[in-house]
Formats: C-alpha cells, structure tokens, sequence
C-alpha cells in the first residue's frame, strides 16, 4: 500500500502442490476440534436460562428472576457463584494452555488433541450426573483442561498441513466447527428445555460427550505433520509425509525449509525466554493483541449468554433461546463467507469490514436498548417488532464477527510464528484469550448490571482502537508460505526495525 509500508508479499519463493484429498480430509478432521470449545460456548448461556436448573443450583438468581418486575431488567442475572460456574472453565483452559505448549512441542500435535479430547469427555460426564455445585465446577474444570489442550494444537496442525495458498480457508475450518458446535448446543437447548420435568439440563451439559469423542478419535487416526516430524527427529518419516501431503514428488525446496527451521529451533533451548527477543518483538506483540481484542469485541457476551441477554431484554423463554439459535445460524453461514474469501481478498480486508460493520451493529444496539429499558430497566411490554429489530442488529454483528475476528484471531497468530518459537507463542495467543474470555465471562453480568445499556458503547470502544491497530500495524499474509512468514516484517514501514536484515529463507 502506497506509503503505508503495507507489504503483502514476500520474497517470491512459491512450492508446488495443490490441495490434495488427503489434506482436506485429515484437515476436516482435525478441525472438529472446534466443536468442543463452539459446544461449550453455546451450551452454558442456554443452560443458565432453564428455571430447573437455576431453581437447582442457583435459587437466589431464580428467586430474583421470579420477581424481576421489582427490579432492573439489567440486574436480574447478576450473580458471582453462577458466573463461576461459566467463566471457571476458561481459567482451566489458561492452565492447561502452558503444559500443552510443551506436548505439542515434544510429542506433537496429535497427543495434545488426544488429552483435550478425553478430558473435555469426562467433564461432560461429570457435569451431566451433577448434584451438587461442585461437581458443576470440577466438571467445568476438565472441560476447560481440554479446551486448553485442544486451542494449542488444532490451529498449529491446521497451518502446517495446508498448502499456502490454501492456508487461511483450511485454517478457517476451526472456527466454523466451533460455530458449528455453538449452533448445536443452541437448537439443543431449544429443544431439551421443553423436555417434561426439567431434567434436559442434564441432556444439554452430558451432550458434550459427542464432539470430545469425535476429537478423540480423530486424533488417533490422524497423521502428524511433517514439521512436528522433522521437530522430533523422523526426517524420512516427514519427507514421505509431505510427499504424501502436496501429491507430488518434488518436495525439496520445502522439506530443506522445514529441516532448516527445525535446526534453527533444536539451538532454542528456551523458546519461552527467546520470545523476548527483538527479533520476535512483532510476533509476540499480535500473539498478545490478537486474542485480547478478539474477546473485546464483546463477541463472548452474546455467544455466552445469548438467552440470558434476550431474556434480559423482554424475550420470553422459548423466544430467548430460539433467538440464540437464529444467532447461531448467522455465525456458521458468515464463517463460511470468510472461509471462501480470506485467501482472496487478505486478512486485512476482512479485519477492516468487520470492524466497521461491528461498530456500526454496536451503536444501533445500544440506541435500541437504551430507547426502550432507559436507565431504570423497567421496560414494561416490549413489542414484536422493537425486539425483531434488536435481533437483527444483534445478527448483523455477529455476521461481521464471524467472517472477520472470529476466524482471523486464530488463523493469523498460528501462520506468523518461526518454528523455533511456534508452540510457545501459541500458547502466548491461548492464554490471552484465555485470560480475557475468563474475565468477560466473570465481570460481563455485573457490568451490565452497572453500566446498563452503555456497555455496549464500551465493547464499540475496543472494536475502533482494534482497527486502527490492524489499519496501521499488521501486515498482509495471505499467499505466503509459512516458512517464509519473517520478509512481511523485514519488509514492515514500522516492524522491520526489530528485524535481523535477511531472513532465513531469503535467497
């Protein structure tokens, strides 16, 4: 771009292959991984809005909805033990995210996706035979340990299977397997809260057994990639592999990249320690920005508590959570626009319109809500129409989440890191999220409560200084290879100064 040092391209090197149907399976399969994390995301807003299973666990809020006539709207789910109960399994995941770093790195990616699996399958068990608050909790716990196992290792294995000009839309699968399972879990609740003495709640929380043994199975029967081969020393094993991979012979110039980047990453002998370093300054600041405004775009208070938010706004509760669904299919058809586009239009293109198109679902959102509940929240008869509207608007920013910083906050992170590095900034990137849809998910029913309908003014905040940052500060990756990732940076109106004058692979 003219002027803004917005170098897209890198030193020209291209390796052949196409997409092969052995990729494309072994990538379908291994983005079911998303399931686990899109289930859990829908499933716990929905759950939460069933009066059995508030009246069980959580009274005091049941207790204060039945009487929510002499109350705020805003502040009837405000409740720290049942914000706990969502946000704990985020806290796992930030644990588990550290030791995953490590397996992925030492016994590939396979292994780690295996752990997610089975411990996100006997959280599921756990929390379907629930009685009593703490197994709900240690329950939530597990399902997190797995989801922290599952984040690490599915976008790696993802970026390094698919060929690079096909790397974004494979990437991409992740996330619409968790839109997937986030649009499952709501047609779930939709139809178990109906189920005859309120027991469904059971049937929405043990459900998650299906994507954990999908995931478990799955990483059993999947190859390793060659670059996680090569990392553990079984070169011939890897060349085959990626011979195997690009449906070709010919594979030199990329395998001698690959073994170069893991002889580059066997002197590492402390990658988090290296991620300090100037020359990784570029890297480890998105590994940190990407997934913090990712979460800032207020996309988990909706995805989260998407029945509770309907409720909380005048939707009864067969409309609330017939709501969530209608959102749920927004964000799996969007997903799908951003899958066909990303490797055609660039990673820039989709932050920028997405940003704007957020901003601009922001503003009408919370004109709406604070036209109709004000600042006391007594609503009185909210109208068909008024709340098809705020449906609407709220659809319109998820679409533009959905084919933006949904899918991009996990492709962009997992294709800019050097090998040496990789399984550590990743789980940089992990964690962060981590961090931060734990604290949303924590503080969000509590800010509603006291910023009332301005906390939709303070999301749109974040969704204007992100893209400012993106406009300025991230360049294009598209058609790069991923071994080739460091000229974007040398070549950077601003990032080239951390950088070494040539990069490994620059002839």
């Amino acid at each position: 771009m003219a002027g803004g040092g917005f170098v897209s391209q890198g030193n020209g090197k291209a390796y052949p292959g196409e997409l092969t149907s052995f990729v494309m399976v072994t990538c379908v399969v291994a983005a079911m991984g998303g399931l686990i994390f899109g289930y859990d995301i829908g499933i716990s807003g929905g759950v939460t809005a069933m009066p059995s299973f508030l009246q069980e666990f959580f009274p005091e809020v049941y207790a204060k909805e039945q009487s929510a006539h002499l109350t705020s709207q805003y502040c009837k789910f405000d409740s720290a033990t049942l914000t706990i109960f969502t946000s704990s399994l985020y806290l796992a995941a930030l644990l588990s995210s550290v030791v995953a770093s490590t397996v992925t790195r030492k016994f590939g990616r396979r292994l780690s996706m295996f752990f997610g699996g089975i411990l996100f399958c006997a959280g599921a068990i756990l929390n379907g035979f629930a009685n009593a608050i703490w197994m709900l909790i240690a329950g939530r716990m597990l399902l997190g340990f797995g989801i922290g196992f599952a984040n690490q290792s599915v976008p790696l294995y993802l970026s390094e299977m698919a060929p690079y000009k096909h790397r974004g839309a494979l990437n991409m699968m992740f996330q619409l397997s968790i839109t997937v399972g986030i649009l499952f879990a709501n047609v779930l609740n939709y139809f178990f809260a109906k189920i005859e003495g309120g027991w469904g709640w059971r049937l929405s929380l043990g459900g998650a057994v299906v994507p954990a043994l999908i995931i478990t199975v799955g990483a059993l029967v999947l190859p390793d990639t060659p670059n996680s081969l090569i990392e553990r020393g079984n070169q011939e094993e890897a060349k085959a592999k990626l011979q195997k991979i690009r449906g070709l012979n010919d594979v030199e110039d990329e395998f001698k990249d690959l073994v170069h980047a893991s002889e580059e990453s066997r002197k590492i002998e402390h990658p988090w320690r290296n991620l300090l370093q100037k020359k990784y300054r570029p890297q480890l600041t998105f590994a940190v920005l990407i997934p913090f405004f990712q979460q800032f775009t207020g996309i988990n208070v909706i995805m989260f508590y998407a029945p509770v938010l309907f409720k909380t706004i005048g939707f009864g509760n067969d409309a609330s959570l017939m709501s969530a669904v209608i959102t749920g299919l927004v964000n799996v058809c969007a997903t799908g626009v951003s899958i066909y586009g990303v490797d055609k239009w660039g990673r820039r293109a989709l932050f920028m319109e997405g940003g704007a198109q957020m901003l601009i679902s922001q503003i009408a959102v919370t004109i709406a809500i604070a036209l109709k509940f004000g600042v006391d929240g007594n609503p009185g008869e909210l109208p068909k129409w008024y709340a098809i509207v705020v449906v609407l608007f709220i659809c319109v920013y998820v679409a533009a989440f959905a084919w933006s910083w949904g899918p991009l906050g996990w492709l962009v992170p997992s294709e800019i890191f050097p090998l040496e590095i990789r399984s550590a900034a990743q789980s940089v990137n992990v964690s962060v999220n981590m961090i931060f849809t734990f604290l949303i998910a924590q503080v969000f029913l509590t800010m509603l409560c006291h910023m009332k309908f301005g906390l939709f003014i303070f999301f749109a905040f974040w969704v204007v200084v992100m893209t400012v940052v993106v406009f300025f500060l991230l360049p294009e990756t598209r058609g790069i290879p991923i071994e080739e990732m460091n000229t974007i940076w040398e070549k950077h109106w601003y990032w080239s100064k951390y950088m070494e004058k040539q990069s490994a692979f620059s002839p």
